[in-house]
């Protein structure tokens, strides 16, 4: 069957080996003010003051270390790419991945994916892109408040759901019931990335913007990470976990608020009370508590009544929005459409673009399929399966 596609054998620095030496090596009761003055230390022992030689991107970098919290991941001290290239003398290495996606086919396609509610009539629901946005947002606005390094998070927010299937979750269940191998989104995100993009050879990210697409999400459990958990390896990456969950939780919310699903006196009391009454009010409560808490720390933390907020918030969705009547019934439609389009180019392995076959010789077709219907926008899986199986009308002259 088809090799997931983390680790990947090409990439310049074993996983095993980024894993060990990665930069937050420290964490529980081994970090701390010993830690962060050790830190500094090394910090202060590196840095020299930017001359005049210096390219633009040296200057950057050499103002990332004075600047940067010591628990940040410096662009000078990325771990490496795919493959090894020369460096831009203007962008650091993050800056240069966060690029590579915003100019990727991929996200391009995001701006037509379901974030929850299907095709949408109305001009203000969220897509997949406008999600991906406000997660960049959320993200960047952590990372600043914790001097954590900007470009590496835009990057990883960026990137996160460039892998996201049409449809929503709907379609990413469907795919993981019928590969053996499974399916989520955060490994096709990364396969993207690494094979899909670029006719086959991939965007040549470095690794912890890699590692922070693969590790954005736990599904329903807890978003912030557990010291003892294999979490993402830069705090930037943690923050960009959070920043998901805040964003959907909180738009999705909003999107079910206009569309009527939900009334406001719905929400809990908890909620109300604790996170406060508008939109705007609760992604403040939320962000601001996260950096009250995490400040000097070697990984995220929420005060106990806002996270337990914040989750009660995210259980009330899945109860009220993403498990509604309404919501399951268009979602057994598209997950319908999904199977027969599946069922179909299985049969018909040729009709799959010849680019994705070629990435996927010697491989498993369901494999190549997959690639191509994750890969579909709403809109072209329906318009696709309306060619296929819809009669069409005839033009008669």
């Amino acid at each position: 069957m088809w090799a997931r596609p983390w680790p990947r054998p090409s990439a310049s620095v074993p996983w095993r080996q980024a894993r060990a030496s990665g930069t937050r090596s420290l964490r529980g009761p081994e970090g701390g003010r010993k830690d962060i003055e050790r830190r500094k230390e090394k910090r202060e022992q590196e840095v020299k003051g930017p001359v005049a030689s210096d390219s633009a991107r040296q200057r950057w970098e050499k103002n990332e270390a004075r600047l940067l919290s010591p628990y940040a991941q410096l662009s000078s001290r990325s771990r490496g790419r795919q493959r090894e290239e020369e460096e831009c003398p203007i962008r650091p290495a993050f800056q240069h991945d966060r690029d590579r996606i915003l100019h990727s086919k991929a996200f391009r396609r995001l701006i037509h994916k379901t974030q929850v509610f299907l095709s949408p009539w109305g001009d203000h629901y969220r897509t997949r892109l406008t999600h991906t946005l406000e997660v960049s947002q959320i993200g960047r606005t952590i990372a600043r408040g914790l001097r954590l390094n900007e470009d590496l998070a835009e990057a990883i927010a960026l990137g996160h759901d460039l892998g996201h299937t049409p449809f929503g979750h709907a379609g990413e269940d469907v795919l993981d019931e019928i590969l053996a191998d499974g399916f989520c989104h955060q490994e096709q995100s990364l396969r993207v990335v690494e094979v899909l993009e670029n006719n086959g050879a991939g965007l040549n990210l470095t690794l912890e913007v890699r590692d922070g697409i693969r590790k954005h999400s736990k599904g329903r459990g807890d978003f912030l990470v557990a010291a003892d958990e294999d979490g993402p390896l830069t705090l930037e990456g943690e923050a960009i976990r959070a920043a998901d969950v805040i964003a959907y939780v909180n738009h999705d919310l909003d999107d079910a608020l206009r569309a009527g699903l939900v009334r406001a006196e719905e929400i809990p009391a908890e909620c109300r009370r604790v996170l406060g009454e508008t939109h705007s009010r609760r992604i403040h409560t939320m962000v601001s508590d996260l950096l009250a808490q995490s400040q000097d720390r070697p990984h995220l933390l929420m005060s106990e009544e806002v996270h337990r907020a914040t989750l009660l918030l995210r259980d009330f969705l899945y109860e009220r929005v993403y498990l509604h009547p309404l919501t399951i019934q268009e979602m057994k439609k598209a997950t319908g459409v999904l199977r027969e389009l599946f069922s179909y180019f299985i049969r018909n392995l040729e009709e799959v673009p010849e680019e994705i076959r070629r990435i996927n010789a010697g491989g498993p077709a369901e494999r190549a399929v997959a690639d191509f219907l994750a890969g579909m926008t709403d809109r072209y899986a329906l318009t696709t399966y309306e060619r296929l199986f819809l009669p069409q009308p005839w033009m008669i002259f």
